[in-house]
């Protein structure tokens, strides 16, 4: 069952939005919907990490710091997500 959810978001924020849905031929409502299954999923989060891309890539590259990979791409992806307000 869908319900009714009002949220405050910034003008630009919502024009852009809605540009990039209508690009990717979808609903803005749609894109949430399937964001917020994204984020609140553990097991979606943990397929990220073990996608074979990221299984491929593990150990090619190297630092000279002792870097926790997951924390970072938690870092990065909220800062992606989270600049947009």
């Amino acid at each position: 069952m869908n319900t009714k959810l009002t949220v405050n978001i910034n003008q630009l924020v919502i024009e852009r939005a809605k540009k990039y849905a209508q690009k990717k031929g979808s609903s803005l409502s749609s894109i949430i919907e399937n964001y917020l299954k994204l984020i609140t999923s553990e097991e979606q989060k943990t397929d990220y990490v073990n996608a074979p891309i990221t299984k491929s890539l593990r150990g090619s590259f190297k630092t000279f710091v002792d870097i926790d990979y997951k924390d970072e791409l938690s870092k990065a992806l909220s800062e992606k997500y989270d600049s947009y307000g």
